[in-house]
């Protein structure tokens, strides 16, 4: 196998990364160049900025992954790219590379879906060996993300990792509603840290948010399925109905004159009311990711979990994850703060297995928008 060197490449939405990892657990180097600041004065990612970054960042990010690193191209094994889900023309910036990269090296292509990559975040980081996880059963793994709220059964046998789904989001994900709901209060982009931040300082028992519950499996064959557009709905009638619309406008414009305002200055701008919603709209949607997840948990009869993506950043997930899997005798484990978000280390991680297994793409590889995992 070489070095056991994968050269890692991720572009399937805003980040431009890239990333060379030893054996999937080993972390040589992991750059990523961000474009959050470019796609914050439009409110979101725009898909057609967000391709012309990657072309203008992808060859000196890859570049500088391997200076970081300390090798040179000829000593990477194989070369592992974001193939699916994603912008389409954001992936196409990757794959093309990679493909092109790895054609010219004469080493083997590697793709991989950014889902499995997101999972294998916090995989890569556990001391578990391979041996181990086969024998103790599945792993259930939540991803929740801006663009992705999902649940799996991983497992691993023979070394080869297979995923069932068992949860999605029916709508929004909920980074996704985060963002949305961050919006429609004025707060900058992206607004899921904003409001983690902010919800410290609110009482999380306000405002009385509820879920519907979504049933869509049978009694054999149960679904754990989100819904976030609800919630989404229910703080614009809120606002609305609480004459807060001048209150959100003046912070708006008063959050747009600041360049790099802090969580003192957002606070400041924040009444209490504003306040009380943030930390029972946090609360809330904290809870729903935590009852499906330990519901699944007790129906799969799994021991362990693992929660990745954007969203496992936040402090209030993690605290509440933690204290609800130890009161049943279960272990969470999250992935390192630089590993939540879009990075390369995941899928260079996540193509270790597939290296191992010979399990290559060819010159047709090609971006698949839609891809899903399981």
């Amino acid at each position: 196998m070489g070095n056991g060197l994968i050269l890692g490449i991720e572009s399937s939405c805003d980040e431009t990364a890239a990333a060379v990892v030893r054996a999937g657990s080993d972390v040589l180097s992991n750059v990523v160049a961000t474009q959050m600041q470019m796609h914050a004065l439009y409110g979101g990612v725009v898909p057609e900025l967000a391709s012309r970054e990657h072309l203008r960042n992808i060859v000196p990010v890859v570049r500088e992954s391997l200076r970081q690193a300390g090798i040179e191209a000829k000593d990477v094994d194989a070369v592992a790219v974001t193939a699916g889900p994603g912008l389409a023309g954001a992936l196409l910036v990757g794959i093309s590379y990679a493909k092109a990269y790895a054609y010219a090296l004469g080493k083997p292509l590697i793709a991989v879906n950014h889902l499995e990559g997101h999972i294998h975040a916090v995989l890569m980081e556990g001391s578990e060996s391979a041996g181990s996880m086969e024998s103790e059963g599945s792993t259930l793994a939540l991803v929740v993300s801006g663009g992705h709220t999902h649940l799996y059964l991983a497992s691993l046998d023979q070394g080869i990792w297979s995923y069932r789904n068992v949860g999605r989001t029916v709508d929004d994900a909920a980074g996704e509603a985060y963002d949305k709901v961050a919006k429609l209060l004025g707060l900058g982009y992206p607004g899921g840290p904003w409001v983690d931040r902010l919800s410290a300082f609110g009482n999380p028992k306000a405002v009385p948010f509820r879920f519907v519950e979504i049933n869509r499996g049978t009694v054999d064959e149960p679904s754990f399925d989100f819904s976030f557009s609800g919630i989404k709905t229910a703080v614009l009638r809120y606002i609305e109905t609480h004459g807060m619309k001048a209150a959100i406008e003046e912070r708006r414009t008063a959050l747009e004159k600041m360049a790099s305002p802090t969580l003192e200055d957002v606070h400041a701008l924040c009444d209490a009311e504003t306040l009380d919603l943030i930390a029972s709209f946090q609360a809330a949607v904290v809870g729903n990711l935590i009852r499906q997840t330990m519901a699944a948990a007790q129906h799969f009869d799994v021991k362990r979990i693992v929660v990745s993506g954007g969203v496992a950043a936040n402090r209030e997930l993690r605290s509440r994850f933690e204290t609800e899997a130890g009161k049943r005798g279960l272990t969470v484990r999250f992935p390192a703060a630089a590993m939540s978000t879009d990075n390369a280390a995941m899928i260079a991680a996540a193509a270790w297995p597939k290296f191992a297994q010979g399990e290559f793409a060819g010159p047709a590889l090609n971006a698949t928008p839609q891809l899903r995992l399981g």
